[in-house]
């Protein structure tokens, strides 16, 4: 068995802090992971709420989340998997006013965002403050993962100096979504 496995990497994980930031397709896959290893304290940023259109592609927030506060259902289901994890919720998403008190508070960033203004912001906090991210994202049908480790590997900012032209903030249409067609939207309309 490798060592890094066993009880004092157990330690490590409990002793960890990671921020992710948005918790939809991919950063809420990439909390409830986090919370199922037992990662001590996970702080999850993300404002807004629930929209039927979110609920084919999230597996961690459920159709009875439509309407109300994304982190809020977030961190409760991510209590219900593991109640020895502290969970944060921020009703925020990354911007300039605090993306560097997000960054400062964790160990690790799990960048999830949908919009490269967000990835950027957190990429430069993550070099200035020379802490590890995880930079992942979905783009139509592809993933894009990324580790950075300021100081020895290429940054976000140095793979993207821009936003890339053909990136937009869509997603597709997947399987579940035909349970959605024809819900009532949120603002009570069809």
């Amino acid at each position: 068995m490798d060592p890094r496995l066993g009880e004092a990497g157990q330690r490590r994980l409990k002793n960890a802090s990671v921020l992710v930031s948005r918790v939809g397709g991919v950063g809420g896959a990439a909390a409830m992971q986090l919370a199922a290893a037992g990662v001590g304290r996970i702080v999850i940023a993300h404002a807004g709420t629930m929209k039927p259109s979110d609920v084919h592609r999230q597996t961690l927030l459920r159709a009875d989340c439509i309407g109300l506060s994304r982190v809020e259902c977030a961190a409760a289901r991510l209590r219900e998997m593991n109640p020895l994890v502290t969970i944060e919720a921020v009703d925020e998403n990354v911007s300039e006013t605090n993306a560097e008190r997000l960054v400062r508070a964790v160990d690790l960033i799990i960048d999830a965002a949908p919009l490269f203004e967000e990835r950027q912001l957190l990429n430069r906090e993550a070099v200035r403050q020379r802490k590890p991210m995880v930079e992942c994202a979905m783009h139509e049908l592809e993933g894009h993962v990324t580790t950075i480790l300021p100081g020895r590997t290429p940054c976000l900012a140095c793979l993207y100096p821009g936003v890339p032209p053909d990136w937009r903030r869509e997603f597709p249409v997947l399987g579940a979504v035909a349970g959605t067609i024809g819900c009532p939207r949120s603002d009570g309309s069809d």
